[in-house]
């Protein structure tokens, strides 16, 4: 594969079971569909040969769903890996901090990372802001995000959809591009084949 392929990659972040477990608690995700485009997505990335990153999410916390020994760490069946898919675990909610993510994307030559997954405002959201601090162009797919509702400091309620829609203003023009699943999808369907000298933009 050509350093010209490689140059964009799909970066899944913590499509995991501990997920599926909250919601059955009681969690309502602001979209319960979206772990169903992560799986386009991927089909997508494969078909194209162009790398994947996965991305698990192994909790320090001691009562964490996350924690590594636990089936919450396990990742989704829509997200699965794929032998010889590149799977970084991380302890926080960057993926760039403690983690060989950066040196895995350079020693590839990505230049641009398709980031999706959960949840939008904590872990994809301080990944997609620190991949544009170290220079990387992101493109963040909106519907293969979630989220779920949060209380403010003074009890208030906000409802998932508003937490989702309000991180991906935070995000939009300064940190990332905000796409869809089929925005992405298209794109790779029309992209022209790659010649040597080619910088694919995905």
């Amino acid at each position: 594969m050509s350093d010209a392929k490689q140059s964009n990659a799909l970066l899944i972040i913590d499509a995991q079971k501990a997920f599926e477990r909250l919601e059955q608690e009681g969690a309502v995700p602001n979209d319960a569909t979206a772990k169903t485009r992560i799986a386009t997505l991927l089909k997508a990335y494969r078909a194209a040969e162009l790398p994947v990153i996965h991305v698990r999410h192994a909790s320090l916390e001691p009562h964490s769903y996350f924690q590594s020994h636990l089936p919450g760490f396990e990742v989704m069946a829509a997200a699965r890996e794929r032998a010889g898919e590149v799977v970084v675990t991380k302890h926080v909610n960057s993926a760039f901090i403690g983690t060989e993510l950066e040196a895995i994307l350079h020693d590839r030559g990505v230049r641009s990372l398709t980031i999706a997954g959960a949840t939008l405002n904590h872990c994809v959201e301080t990944t997609a802001r620190m991949a544009a601090n170290l220079g990387f162009r992101v493109r963040l797919v909106a519907d293969a995000t979630w989220a779920y509702p949060v209380q403010s400091l003074d009890g208030v309620t906000f409802p998932a959809s508003l937490v989702h829609a309000m991180s991906l203003a935070n995000l939009n023009g300064e940190f990332a591009d905000i796409v869809t699943t089929n925005d992405v999808v298209g794109h790779l369907a029309a992209r022209p084949p790659v010649r040597p000298d080619d910088i694919p933009e995905v």
